[in-house]
Formats: C-alpha cells, sequence, structure tokens
C-alpha cells in the first residue's frame, strides 16, 4: 500500500521536524511534504533487510467504522471476507467499484465486534472516506481519525530487537504479536496500537499513536535502535523494498483501470462469502480467460525499467506496460513488474522494455523477486 503524488496545497506530518532535523531529502508526494532518503536509499534499503529502519506513514488515511452493524457495511465494501476476522485480527484486501476495479488497496482491523479501523492510502483518502461515509448512513457511525493519528513502520529482523528496548509492555510483542494481529501497546511511555504489519517483506510493526506523540516516539526509536543499525528510511526505499517483495503501489501496478484478478490479487477476492460490492464483475472476469495479467520481469540487458515504459514482444510490437521498476538492492537485478497478454506471460517468456526509444531485453520471472528467511 502507497501511491504516487498527488496535486494540491502540500502538507506536513508530525514528524516534518524530525525529517529535517535527520537531514531528510524532502519531496512532494501525494499532497505531503515527505523524505524520500536520508543516508541514502540502498544505505536504507540495506539497514531494512539485515538490520532495522523506522518509516513515516502518517500520510495514510485511518477511518473508523463503529456500531452494531459496522461489520457487516465493511464487508459489504471490500472484497475479502471480514467476517473472519476476530478482535485483534487484521486483512489485506481491495476496495472495488460496482466495474470490479480497484478504488484502493486497505487493511482492515477488527478492535472489537463493533468497531474497525480501516487504513488507506493518502492519495485516496478522501474518495475512500465518502465511499465508506455514504455506505454507513443509517447503518453505522462513521469518523474519519487521519488528521489525529499518526503511524510509523519499524522494519526488519532487528525490529522487536528495538521494541525490546521500548519497555516492559514493548518488550513482550516479539512474543505475543502474530502476523496480521494487533494490540494496544506502551512504546518508549507511548500509548499505542501495535500491528505486526508491513510494507517492505520484512518482519517488523505498524505503531499507530495520537499524532501529538509521535515526534517523541520517533526520536525514541531511532536513539534506541542506533547501535543496532537502524537508519531512518524514506520513500525510496520503500518503494524498492516493497517492489523486491512484490507489493503492489496504488497509481502503479494497481489503479481504477486494473482489477484485482489480472493484479495477482485473487487472493483477497471472496466470491463465496455474499455480496459485495464489484461481485457480479469479479465473477464474471474470473469465469473468462484473462486478457493480460500483472507479472514480474527481470531486465537482463543494460537498462532500468520505469513506470510507464512500453513493453514490447521480440518483433517490437508493444504489448503492454511496465508499472513499477528500479535496481533491486538485495536481488543484485534491475527488476519490475508489468502487464503482459496472458500468452506471454509464462516464467522464461522474453521480451523487451522500451527505454525512451532503447530495446532491452527483459524476461518473465517467479516473484516475489525476494523472500525473507522465515
Amino acid at each position: 500500500m502507497s501511491e504516487p503524488t498527488a496535486s494540491g496545497p502540500l502538507r506536513r506530518t508530525p514528524l516534518y521536524e524530525e525529517h529535517v532535523r535527520l537531514g531528510g531529502r524532502i519531496v512532494p508526494f501525494a499532497g505531503w511534504e515527505m523524505p524520500v532518503q536520508f543516508s541514502g536509499i540502498v544505505d536504507e534499503h540495506v539497514a531494512v533487510r539485515t538490520a532495522c529502519g523506522v518509516f513515516d506513514a502518517c500520510h495514510m488515511g485511518e477511518l473508523w467504522m463503529s456500531g452494531e452493524y459496522a461489520g457487516q457495511v465493511v464487508d459489504y465494501l471490500v472484497t475479502n471476507d471480514v467476517k473472519k476476522l476476530g478482535d485483534g485480527q487484521a486483512l489485506y484486501t481491495c476496495c472495488c467499484n460496482a466495474k470490479g476495479t480497484i478504488l484502493d488497496d486497505l487493511i482492515v482491523y477488527r478492535a472489537a465486534q463493533d468497531r474497525f479501523m480501516i487504513v488507506c492510502n493518502a492519495s485516496n483518502r478522501d474518495k475512500i472516506a465518502a465511499v465508506f461515509r455514504k455506505a454507513a448512513e443509517n447503518h453505522c457511525d462513521f469518523s474519519d481519525k487521519s488528521d489525529e493519528t499518526a503511524l510509523l513502520a519499524l522494519q526488519g529482523p532487528k525490529a522487536f530487537d528495538v521494541l525490546a528496548r521500548c519497555g516492559a509492555d514493548a518488550a513482550k510483542l516479539g512474543a505475543d504479536l502474530k502476523s496480521f494481529h494487533f494490540r494496544d501497546a506502551v512504546v518508549a511511555n507511548v500509548r499505542c496500537t501495535v500491528a505486526r504489519t508491513g510494507y517492505t517483506g520484512e518482519d517488523g510493526v505498524e505503531i499507530f499513536c495520537a499524532s501529538s506523540d509521535a515526534a517523541a516516539l520517533y526520536r525514541s526509536l531511532v536513539e534506541l535502535g542506533k547501535d543496532v543499525g537502524l537508519r531512518p528510511a524514506g520513500l525510496g526505499a520503500r518503494d524498492t523494498l516493497r517492489l523486491e517483495a512484490r507489493l503492489s503501489l496504488y497509481g502503479n501496478d494497481i489503479d481504477e483501470t486494473t482489477n484485482p484478478i489480472e493484479a495477482g490479487l485473487a487472493w483477497v477476492v471472496k466470491l463465496d462469502k455474499g455480496d459485495f460490492v464489484g461481485r457480479d464483475a469479479l465473477a464474471a472476469v474470473k469465469a473468462a480467460p484473462l486478457p493480460r495479467k500483472l507479472v514480474g520481469f527481470e531486465v537482463t540487458g543494460r537498462g532500468i525499467a520505469r513506470h510507464g515504459y512500453p513493453l514490447r514482444d521480440m518483433a517490437g510490437k508493444e504489448v503492454g506496460v511496465c508499472t513499477s521498476g528500479s535496481p533491486g538492492p538485495t536481488v543484485q537485478k534491475n527488476v519490475g513488474l508489468g502487464y503482459l497478454p496472458t500468452a506471454m506471460t509464462e516464467i522464461g517468456t522474453e521480451f523487451q522494455v522500451d527505454c525512451r526509444g532503447k530495446l532491452v531485453p527483459a524476461v518473465v520471472v517467479k516473484t516475489p523477486f525476494y523472500k525473507r528467511a522465515k
């Protein structure tokens, strides 16, 4: 989950001054002033893979649905099966329109039988808030708590070592917290909700707290993690990490022109759960041959694939488009994601990336490009 730059006046997260103090290079992103890097994209990427990194995700949206029928309303708006969640559990899902194309990808958190938090991408906050607000009318209560909620992502194999230094309550999280579970905890003297989720392909947590507490918590994590190799990390490393792990980026790999089936997200579409927005359209997509699929590929020639570059067959005919691409610091290869005709999506299929007029050979490969050792 993430998104490209949005237009409009730029906002600042509660961590902006911390980013400036630490020498972050600030860029516009999804309507916010955000750090793209601190010590360098590759350095931060390697730190997250080998030690730990802390990211600012305060720009994400946090929406709440509450009341007796909140669960049913949320379940109707998303493709995955919210009914299977217990208290303190979360799931990844898509929110689609009636055509079955993707309005956003979300994480739904069940705090209680009658209370759910939905985390959406910053650039889609207004759109998704409007969808959930409308659906809540006469059924349950809706509130947008994005502005009062901060979100920090602590990711990497040493994330729980850092948490162990943040007080007795936080020290228990490594043993107590399962993947896609969350609970309240005091972290470095700050009351938080800690979820074992993330967007890097590494183990770690995402930490929600009051916006007014975010800077103090961020400073504590940076200080307590210094001697285990923690780095403040920016958008650049976040992008290369998620790409290696083959995690979708909204606005690049998925958007309102793509459906979850062709995007490789069929696993979050539960057609048998009952009615939901887009179900009929997605059932029709699933029943018919797919015209195209999102695939992972390795650039085998000299060049780097980038978002929007045309993909061509070996005869030079344009057949698809690159949605994400960059060097992969961990896998030591130039990798990418892109849509190709289904007939060209078998692993080992060769094609060409049009890198600004230069045709560079590439091959379809198995994804994720990187998977951490258990």
